[in-house]
């Protein structure tokens, strides 16, 4: 495993660990989220360079599109429940108390 892939497959990792481990606000579990889409970003952009391939250069593209709807969502969502609720807090975040 070069040097490269590791980093990417760290930063994946640790992502996904402070999504498991950080589960007290909303806010903190979507920025590991956003992280986590971050990482795969930059190892599908960074493959097709090395594959030189044009067939996957609109991959990357999406991934990205993808990753701002899901940011621009997660931000509606903390808005939303911060003006219902009050706070961010995952805890207080009950369906059926809604």
């Amino acid at each position: 495993m070069t040097p490269l892939h590791f980093s990417f497959t760290a930063a994946f990792v640790l992502g996904l660990t402070g999504l498991a481990f950080h589960r007290t606000h909303l806010l903190s579990a979507l920025l590991c989220l956003e992280s986590m889409m971050l990482s795969l970003f930059m190892a599908l952009a960074l493959w097709t360079l090395q594959t030189e391939s044009s067939n996957y250069a609109t991959a990357p593209v999406i991934l990205l599109a993808f990753s701002a709807c899901e940011a621009s969502a997660g931000l509606a969502l903390i808005v939303a429940t911060a003006r219902t609720h009050g706070t961010d807090h995952l805890k207080n975040l009950n369906l059926l108390r809604c």
